[in-house]
């Protein structure tokens, strides 16, 4: 079984509702718990870039001998959802999703095809629900839901084990989320 030590967590900073156009994301960088470096990058609000902007943030921390990405949650920037296979076969990196919460996915698809109160729904649903759908179903792990590409349940859920120190999710993840909400809204609150 691999020891996974050296990770890197993504998330993406809150938005308004309203809000179209790029969204801040930041990749925590971290041996253990220990923070090693951040990074940034911006998406598109509901587009179709996070996946290649993922694979920068992470060639972008070369030299600091990565063994895994951790995503919280398999969408950034609201719709934007991240290919994780693409992610696994590009970087030669374990890709572990990690929720709070199982999804539900039928609202999931609901809100991509049908939208909001105008019912138009998200550009590229289809395409976005085939990488949702490809990704597997969640499963449970540590308290958590995770969904995983490159490495086994147990080998998730020791990931896991080695790498949070405050609560349930890993450090990179708590860390990448408090960061992403201080640069964008001036303070960081919240759970990750």
């Amino acid at each position: 079984m691999a020891l996974y030590s050296n990770v890197i967590g993504v998330d993406d900073a809150p938005f308004a509702r309203e809000h179209r156009g790029d969204v801040l994301l930041v990749g925590a960088v971290c041996a253990r718990t220990r923070l090693d470096g951040v990074l940034t990058a911006r998406v598109r609000r509901d587009g179709a870039n996070a996946t290649s902007k993922v694979i920068e943030l992470v060639r972008a921390a070369a030299g600091r001998h990565l063994q895994a990405v951790l995503l919280q949650g398999i969408a950034v920037a609201g719709f934007n959802v991240v290919d994780v296979h693409t992610l696994h076969r590009a970087l030669g990196l374990p890709v572990l999703v990690l929720m709070r919460r199982r999804p539900d996915f039928s609202a999931i698809r609901r809100a991509l095809f049908q939208g909001g109160p105008r019912q138009r729904g998200v550009s590229g649903a289809a395409r976005k629900w085939r990488l949702i759908e490809k990704a597997g179903t969640p499963e449970p792990a540590q308290g958590l839901y995770v969904q995983r590409v490159g490495l086994t349940l147990e080998e998730a859920q020791s990931l896991i084990v080695r790498t949070r120190l405050h609560g349930s999710l890993p450090e990179a993840i708590r860390l990448a989320h408090l960061i992403a909400g201080g640069l964008a809204t001036g303070k960081s609150r919240g759970r990750a």
